[in-house]
Protein backbone atom coordinates (compact mmCIF):
# COMPACT_ATOMS: atom_id res chain seq x y z
CA UNK A 1 0.00 0.00 0.00
CA UNK A 2 1.18 3.33 -0.77
CA UNK A 3 2.18 6.65 1.68
CA UNK A 4 0.82 8.77 -0.23
CA UNK A 5 -1.80 8.66 -2.86
CA UNK A 6 -2.50 11.49 -5.56
CA UNK A 7 -5.83 13.73 -4.39
CA UNK A 8 -6.98 16.16 -7.39
CA UNK A 9 -6.25 18.61 -4.16
CA UNK A 10 -2.69 18.60 -4.76
CA UNK A 11 -3.08 19.89 -8.76
CA UNK A 12 -1.53 23.44 -8.78
CA UNK A 13 -3.00 23.24 -12.66
CA UNK A 14 1.16 24.00 -13.31
CA UNK A 15 1.85 21.02 -15.78
CA UNK A 16 5.39 21.00 -15.03
CA UNK A 17 4.81 21.23 -11.38
CA UNK A 18 2.38 18.55 -10.94
CA UNK A 19 4.96 16.61 -12.52
CA UNK A 20 7.11 17.02 -10.56
CA UNK A 21 4.42 16.36 -7.90
CA UNK A 22 3.77 13.60 -8.97
CA UNK A 23 7.25 11.79 -9.23
CA UNK A 24 7.87 12.91 -5.83
CA UNK A 25 5.33 10.60 -4.48
CA UNK A 26 6.28 7.81 -6.22
CA UNK A 27 9.69 8.59 -4.28
CA UNK A 28 8.66 9.10 -0.87
CA UNK A 29 6.65 5.83 -2.04
CA UNK A 30 9.19 3.67 -3.02
CA UNK A 31 11.49 4.88 0.04
CA UNK A 32 7.99 3.43 2.40
CA UNK A 33 8.09 0.34 0.77
CA UNK A 34 11.74 0.09 1.11
CA UNK A 35 11.66 0.74 4.38
CA UNK A 36 8.22 -1.87 4.83
CA UNK A 37 10.32 -4.47 3.23
CA UNK A 38 13.65 -3.90 5.45
CA UNK A 39 15.46 -3.40 2.85
CA UNK A 40 19.56 -2.01 2.98
CA UNK A 41 20.06 0.95 5.15
CA UNK A 42 22.31 2.40 1.80
CA UNK A 43 19.58 1.84 -0.41
CA UNK A 44 17.41 3.91 1.75
CA UNK A 45 19.75 6.22 2.20
CA UNK A 46 20.65 7.00 -1.23
CA UNK A 47 16.80 7.04 -2.00
CA UNK A 48 16.28 10.08 0.46
CA UNK A 49 19.02 11.35 -0.95
CA UNK A 50 17.07 10.93 -4.70
CA UNK A 51 14.46 12.73 -2.69
CA UNK A 52 16.26 15.71 -1.98
CA UNK A 53 17.79 16.16 -5.33
CA UNK A 54 14.40 15.96 -6.60
CA UNK A 55 12.99 18.16 -4.11
CA UNK A 56 15.93 21.02 -4.38
CA UNK A 57 15.98 21.13 -7.96
CA UNK A 58 11.93 21.13 -8.06
CA UNK A 59 11.96 24.54 -5.25
CA UNK A 60 14.95 26.26 -7.08
CA UNK A 61 12.51 25.93 -10.68
CA UNK A 62 9.49 26.68 -8.42
CA UNK A 63 11.43 30.17 -7.03
CA UNK A 64 12.49 31.02 -10.11
CA UNK A 65 8.91 30.41 -11.49
CA UNK A 66 7.51 32.30 -8.66
CA UNK A 67 9.73 35.19 -9.23
CA UNK A 68 9.57 35.42 -12.59
CA UNK A 69 5.28 36.20 -11.99
CA UNK A 70 6.06 38.51 -8.94
CA UNK A 71 4.61 36.34 -6.82
CA UNK A 72 3.49 38.02 -3.44
CA UNK A 73 4.15 35.15 -1.26
CA UNK A 74 7.41 34.43 -2.73
CA UNK A 75 9.80 35.31 0.29
CA UNK A 76 7.32 33.03 2.96
CA UNK A 77 7.04 29.99 -0.01
CA UNK A 78 10.91 30.31 -0.32
CA UNK A 79 11.18 29.74 3.00
CA UNK A 80 8.89 26.78 3.41
CA UNK A 81 11.43 25.84 0.94
CA UNK A 82 14.26 25.90 3.06
CA UNK A 83 12.55 24.53 6.00
CA UNK A 84 11.34 21.26 4.31
CA UNK A 85 14.74 20.89 2.73
CA UNK A 86 16.30 20.93 6.09
CA UNK A 87 13.68 18.36 7.35
CA UNK A 88 14.51 16.26 4.80
CA UNK A 89 18.28 16.30 5.55
CA UNK A 90 17.07 15.50 9.48
CA UNK A 91 14.68 12.56 8.48
CA UNK A 92 17.75 11.46 6.41
CA UNK A 93 20.26 12.04 9.49
CA UNK A 94 17.67 10.49 12.00
CA UNK A 95 17.37 7.13 9.62
CA UNK A 96 21.31 6.81 9.32
CA UNK A 97 22.03 7.30 12.76
CA UNK A 98 19.09 4.73 13.72
CA UNK A 99 20.25 1.54 15.31
CA UNK A 100 16.29 0.56 15.36
CA UNK A 101 13.96 2.64 13.20
CA UNK A 102 10.60 3.32 14.77
CA UNK A 103 8.97 2.82 11.22
CA UNK A 104 5.37 3.67 11.36
CA UNK A 105 7.03 6.94 13.37
CA UNK A 106 9.07 7.66 10.69
CA UNK A 107 6.80 6.83 7.97
CA UNK A 108 4.37 9.59 9.16
CA UNK A 109 7.10 12.03 9.37
CA UNK A 110 7.64 11.54 5.43
CA UNK A 111 4.20 11.76 4.72
CA UNK A 112 3.79 15.44 6.86
CA UNK A 113 6.94 16.19 5.37
CA UNK A 114 5.27 16.29 1.96
CA UNK A 115 1.78 17.18 2.40
CA UNK A 116 1.65 20.33 4.93
CA UNK A 117 3.61 22.09 2.14
CA UNK A 118 0.72 21.16 -0.20
CA UNK A 119 -1.98 21.99 1.89
CA UNK A 120 -0.40 25.47 2.75
CA UNK A 121 2.28 27.14 -0.30
CA UNK A 122 1.31 25.63 -2.74
CA UNK A 123 -2.00 25.54 -2.53
CA UNK A 124 -1.67 29.18 -2.97
CA UNK A 125 -0.38 28.45 -7.07
CA UNK A 126 -3.88 27.02 -7.64
CA UNK A 127 -4.87 30.48 -8.97
CA UNK A 128 -2.01 31.71 -10.63
CA UNK A 129 -2.85 31.52 -14.38
CA UNK A 130 0.54 33.17 -15.20
CA UNK A 131 2.71 30.20 -13.97
CA UNK A 132 0.78 27.36 -16.12
CA UNK A 133 2.37 28.93 -19.24
CA UNK A 134 5.71 28.98 -17.55
CA UNK A 135 8.42 27.44 -19.75
CA UNK A 136 9.57 23.59 -19.49
CA UNK A 137 12.79 22.76 -18.06
CA UNK A 138 14.88 20.30 -20.26
CA UNK A 139 15.22 16.65 -18.89
CA UNK A 140 19.21 17.22 -18.54
CA UNK A 141 18.85 20.55 -16.74
CA UNK A 142 16.68 19.07 -13.90
CA UNK A 143 19.02 16.01 -13.45
CA UNK A 144 21.99 17.63 -12.95
CA UNK A 145 20.15 19.69 -10.91
CA UNK A 146 19.17 16.87 -8.96
CA UNK A 147 22.16 15.36 -8.91
CA UNK A 148 24.07 18.31 -7.66
CA UNK A 149 21.54 18.40 -4.84
CA UNK A 150 21.74 14.35 -3.97
CA UNK A 151 25.74 14.22 -4.14
CA UNK A 152 25.72 17.68 -1.84
CA UNK A 153 23.16 15.93 0.72
CA UNK A 154 25.10 12.49 0.68
CA UNK A 155 28.78 14.21 1.18
CA UNK A 156 27.23 15.84 4.13
CA UNK A 157 26.01 12.14 5.59
CA UNK A 158 29.76 11.10 5.05
CA UNK A 159 31.20 13.66 6.76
Amino acid sequence: MALIEWREEYCTGIKGVDYEHEQLIRQINAVHALITDQADKTLVIDSLGEIYGSISAHFALEEQMMQRHHYDHYLEHKADHERLLDDIRDITDEFEKSARLDEPKFKQKLADWFQLHFKTHDSRLHNLAGMRSHDPVSQSTLKTLIQNAKHKLLQRLVQ
